[in-house]
């Protein structure tokens, strides 16, 4: 299998509702999102995807949509309080963990985003920190 990888940085705030520890507070990180993309075949130029389509496509989602902003749980106690304080908080049917994070990106965000384009997204890597990512794949 051919694959291909790009990144994109984004600057995101969340918390973990529940965790047992300071993850729990408000809080936010500076995130390396890795997108790997393959098709069962290559185009006539040899590509599984032209690179400018994977930043249309799946980089500027991050930006319009979690980009400087605040990821907030569906069933957090804090969402109403919050999106009175800033109503551009994006709300996630999960915790926004990085594995939550990284296997929403690729269950649901990245075939919307793909759809038509022949190729389609096999792994998701959320980088938290330096030190410390969740992955996704198929």
């Amino acid at each position: 299998m051919i694959s291909i990888c790009r990144y994109h940085d984004i600057s995101v705030g969340h918390r973990i509702c529940g965790h047992e520890s300071h993850c729990a507070r408000l809080h936010g990180h500076n995130y390396r999102i890795h997108f790997t993309c393959t098709a069962d075949e290559l185009d006539a130029l040899g590509r599984v995807l032209d690179f400018q389509v994977v930043k249309e496509r799946l980089c500027r989602w991050l930006e319009d949509h979690w980009d400087h902003r605040f990821l907030v749980w569906d069933k957090d106690p804090l969402l109403e309080g919050l999106r009175a304080l800033d109503p551009s908080v994006s709300v996630l049917p999960c915790n926004p963990s990085a594995e939550n994070m990284a296997r929403y990106l690729g269950e649901v965000v990245g075939p919307a985003q793909l759809e038509g384009t022949g190729a389609r997204l096999v792994a998701v890597e959320v980088e938290e920190t330096a030190k410390c990512r969740a992955r996704w794949s198929l």
